[in-house]
């Protein structure tokens, strides 16, 4: 019998800013909304839209979920195993 896997979740990590403002964080909905965006984007990386900007450095995305009110500025890495988030909004 093979047991199917899906595929990896990226791994997520946070900015010096992020992480301040995810220690502001402290009303217990704000932190379940931004946990389920965490979740989407560590499941698909791809999922937030391109931000125009510099190609020199790694491309800036946008995922804004408006049922739960967050929005989630991050890059994610050239081996898409990691998400580096660097504005939390909630």
């Amino acid at each position: 019998m093979s047991t199917q896997h899906g595929r990896r979740r990226a791994q997520i990590a946070f900015s010096n800013s992020a992480a301040k403002q995810l220690d502001a964080i402290t009303n217990e909905p704000e932190i379940h909304a931004l946990d389920r965006a965490l979740v989407v984007i560590s499941v698909d990386p791809e999922i937030g839209e391109p931000i125009p900007g510099d190609t020199s450095g790694p491309q800036l995305r946008q995922y804004t979920d408006d049922v739960e009110r967050v929005r989630l500025l991050y890059w994610v890495t050239a081996l898409r195993t990691v998400v580096v988030v660097a504005y939390i909004e909630v």
